[in-house]
């Protein structure tokens, strides 16, 4: 497989980065210090007053925001903490507010003394959430060697559909817009990190590639929905002299950001290649989601309790990269070994990893949504035994019977059609 991969990149003139490599998830000082805040929700006023156009930057009900802040600075008073700054959620009626706690003093206990004051709807810590990959393996050169090319039978699946507009919402690092196979792919990008330095990054620009990358460009690979609308939302970022994916971090409070966010722009596929612990603003923000018919994808992180969060929590399509008997039910395996997919630079590198079988299954949902509006949930998908998706059945079911490529046996070739 490498030896294939660096024949066709010399080839067609491309340079690739060395495998990805596991690294530590953050500096100390940063989990440190994201570990001492926690999370206070006030209660919003009725819809009609909500968040200005700008998303936090301004509240449409002045004296309502004037009077939750006098609240929160109480709190912060009462309880020895320091009130830094809030957010507005109308997706779920709070506004959030960002408290530091002193060092040596316990967030949770924190939270859970906030929790008691009547003016609080609730308050939690503020979590960490890490991406979950690892390093390892026609048009566009490095198609024959996409794992989905073949397992997938991607240039069939092309035949039916290619994901013609369906907004898919990136909730990750920040993607490399002008990459030569993402360019034009992403059309609206957000940061909601802005006290990290928003350069383009390696996990989100992968991401990105996996789910939209251009097709039949001259370059490198082809996106499972090539013609989707990426929304780049960055609530992640890559922790400070790291290179490869493993450290890329988000919390509690820049996911929620970018999933209302997401939501308000209608997106339709929600990709969310992290994991962490269980959070309620997350979990609220996620039903509200699901309720309105997004799709979201959640990366399966097989070290964690129930695979972690949001693959654990319900409604979320849980993916890993990794088939196996002790699989529990209603997770979903899809191709993310030896992926070669975009990186920061216009280069391409090989990656492995749950976040990127995420990536895959939620380029399939965009190509299902595009030929039916209806499969916006895990039971849209055909999968065997052990969770291993049958992407071809899956679109053949929203689509319905065709002559197409999907409704035959299988061609020997990987890029038969491309």
């Amino acid at each position: 497989m490498r030896r294939l991969l660096a024949s066709l990149a010399a080839a067609a003139g491309l340079w690739f980065a060395a495998p990805a490599t596991a690294l530590p998830a953050a500096p100390a000082a940063d989990a440190a210090a994201e570990a001492q805040r926690v999370l206070v929700m006030l209660r919003l006023p009725p819809p009609h007053y909500r968040a200005s156009g700008d998303y936090g930057d301004a509240y449409a009900d002045g004296l309502g925001h004037s009077a939750r802040w006098r609240i929160a600075s109480r709190l912060a008073h009462d309880h020895g903490l320091t009130l830094v700054s809030d957010w507005p959620m109308p997706l779920v009626g709070v506004d959030c507010f960002v408290l530091t706690v002193p060092a040596g003093r316990s967030p949770a206990e924190a939270a859970d003394q906030l929790s008691h004051d009547p003016a609080v709807a609730w308050a939690q810590p503020m979590n960490l959430y890490h991406a979950e990959s690892a390093g390892p393996g026609a048009g566009d050169p490095l198609f024959r060697v996409q794992p989905a090319a073949r397992a997938w039978r991607l240039a069939d699946l092309h035949q039916i559909a290619t994901g013609k507009s369906v907004r898919v919402a990136v909730v990750d690092s920040k993607i490399q817009l002008d990459h030569p196979d993402l360019a034009g792919q992403v059309e609206l990008s957000r940061d909601f990190v802005p006290d990290h330095p928003a350069v383009a990054e390696a996990h989100g620009t992968g991401i990105a590639g996996v789910i939209a990358a251009r097709a039949d460009n001259g370059v490198g690979i082809a996106g499972v929905a090539p013609e989707a609308r990426l929304l780049g939302l960055r609530a992640c970022w890559q922790a400070t002299g790291q290179m490869i994916t493993s450290g890329t971090v988000c919390d509690s409070l820049s996911l929620a950001k970018a999933i209302d966010f997401a939501v308000s722009r209608r997106a339709q596929v929600i990709n969310l290649s992290l994991s962490g612990p269980p959070d309620t603003l997350l979990g609220r923000l996620l039903d509200a989601a699901l309720e309105r018919g997004v799709t979201v994808v959640g990366a399966y992180d097989g070290r964690l309790p129930q695979g972690g969060f949001p693959a654990s929590h319900a409604g979320v399509v849980a993916v890993t990269d990794e088939s196996s008997p002790e699989l529990a039910s209603g997770i979903y395996v899809a191709p993310g070994r030896d992926v070669p997919t975009t990186q920061p630079g216009g280069r391409w590198v090989m990656v492995n990893g749950s976040s990127y079988a995420a990536a895959h299954v939620s380029g399939l949902f965009a190509l299902l949504r595009e030929r039916s509006s209806r499969a916006d949930t895990a039971a849209a998908l055909v999968a065997a035994r052990g969770g291993t998706i049958d992407a071809c059945a899956s679109l053949l079911k929203a689509s319905g019977p065709c002559g197409c490529g999907c409704a035959r046996a299988p061609s020997n070739s990987p890029d038969a059609a491309r």
